[in-house]
C-alpha cells in the first residue's frame, strides 16, 4: 500500500476549529476533502494532547548502548583495520549480543564507513619533509602553470593482474590519513611497461618499452616522443615537462641532456606518485583495458593504444585541476 502524504498542521487545526464549531467529522471531512477516518483521529488526540502536533515516535531502541557505541567508535578510531568481527567479540564480552550488520549500521551512523585502504608510497622522514617543502612552495601556484605541464610516467599493465586490497574505517575526507593507507614500493612484475605523457589539453604519445628501460633508452624515448608530443598538444612556449626521481631519469648525464635540449624541468620530490594526475590517468586507461579482456600479450598492447588515444581531452583537464587539491592534502596529512 502506497503511503500516504501527511496533513499540513494548518489542515489539522481546520479540522479543531470546525469540530469545535459543532461540525460533524462527516461534514468536515467532506469540506476539506479528508477522510472521515483521519478527521476522527485528528480530533481524539486533540481532545487527549490539546495539540495536533505529531507525537515523539519512541521507535525500536538501539541494541547498542551509548557507551558500547563510544567503545567501538573508540575502537576503530584507535585501529582503522580492526574487522567487524572483532567488535562483535567485544560487546559480546560486554554482555551486548549484536550481528556484523548492526555494527556496520552504528558505525554510519557515527560518520564512519568501510573503504578500501589507499596504496600509498613508503615514506621516510626525509621523503616526509621534502614532500611537505615541495607542496607549501608550489600551493600558490597560478593554475595557468600546471596548464602549462606536460606529465610523464611510465606503468605496468599485466593481462590478467588483480589488485588485493585491505578495508579500513574512516571518517569523510580522510582516505590519506597514514592509519588508512597502505604503504607500497615500487617493484618489478607485469606484461607490459609503457611510457607515456598527457597535458590539460589531451593525452600525449604512448609507446611500449619491449626491453628493461635504462638510463640510455631513457633520452631516445623522450627525444621521439616528448617534443612530437608537446607539438601535437600545441603546448605554448615556455612549457614544463614533469619526470619523476626514478634512477634513470635523474642521473647527472640525463639532467646534463635535458639541460642541453632546453627543457624546463618541474622540480619533483622522490617517492611521490600520488601528486603526479598521471596515475589517475593510468587507472582510467586500465579500466577501459580490463574492460575490452584482452586475451594475449599483441592484443594488449593494441587495446592500451586504441583506448589511451580515445581518452578525452576534458579528463585531462579535469585530472590536471586535481593538482593544487593534491598539494594541499599532503599538507593536512603532515606528508
Amino acid at each position: 500500500m502506497a503511503k500516504t502524504r501527511e496533513l499540513s498542521k494548518d489542515t489539522r487545526n481546520k479540522i479543531v476549529d470546525l469540530h469545535q464549531a459543532g461540525k460533524t467529522e462527516s461534514a468536515i471531512g467532506k469540506q476539506l476533502g479528508v477522510k472521515k477516518s483521519t478527521v476522527g483521529a485528528i480530533i481524539r488526540k486533540w481532545k487527549t494532547y490539546k495539540t495536533t502536533d505529531n507525537l515523539p515516535r519512541s521507535g525500536a531502541p538501539h541494541k547498542i548502548s551509548p557507551c558500547g557505541v563510544k567503545m567501538i567508535t573508540r575502537t576503530v578510531s584507535k585501529n582503522p583495520r580492526t574487522i567487524r568481527g572483532d567488535l562483535v567479540n567485544d560487546l559480546q564480552r560486554a554482555g551486548t549480543k549484536v550481528t556484523k550488520a548492526t555494527i556496520s549500521n552504528t558505525l554510519r551512523r557515527q560518520g564512519l564507513k568501510s573503504c578500501s585502504a589507499r596504496r600509498v608510497p613508503l615514506l621516510k622522514p626525509v621523503h616526509v619533509q621534502a614532500r611537505l617543502k615541495f607542496a607549501r612552495e608550489h600551493l600558490d601556484d597560478l593554475e595557468e602553470v600546471s596548464e602549462d605541464v606536460i606529465w610523464s610516467d611510465e606503468t605496468k599493465i599485466e593481462l590478467f593482474g588483480k589488485n588485493s586490497t585491505c578495508r579500513v574505517w574512516r571518517r569523510k575526507n580522510a582516505e590519506l590519513h597514514p592509519k588508512n593507507t597502505i604503504p607500497t614500493v615500487k617493484h618489478g612484475g607485469g606484461n607490459i611497461m609503457l611510457w607515456g605523457c598527457f597535458s590539460a589539453k589531451g593525452p600525449g604519445r604512448l609507446i611500449r618499452v619491449k626491453e628493461r628501460m635504462n638510463g640510455a633508452m631513457y633520452p631516445e624515448i623522450l627525444s621521439e616522443n616528448l617534443l612530437p608530443s608537446a607539438r601535437a598538444l600545441k603546448m605554448k612556449r615556455g612549457w614544463v615537462f614533469q619526470h619523476d626521481n626514478d634512477p634513470k631519469h635523474a642521473a647527472r648525464a640525463r639532467k646534463e641532456w635535458l639541460r642541453k635540449k632546453h627543457f624546463k624541468v618541474l622540480e619533483w620530490p622522490s617517492q611521490s606518485p600520488d601528486l603526479n594526475p598521471i596515475e589517475n590517468l593510468w587507472r582510467e586507461l586500465k579500466v577501459r583495458v580490463a574492460q575490452r579482456q584482452p586475451q594475449n600479450i599483441t592484443a594488449l598492447e593494441e587495446i592500451c593504444m586504441e583506448e589511451w588515444a580515445k581518452i578525452p581531452a576534458t579528463v585531462c583537464e579535469n585530472l590536471v585541476k586535481t593538482y593544487r587539491k593534491r598539494l594541499t592534502s599532503v599538507i593536512t596529512n603532515k606528508g
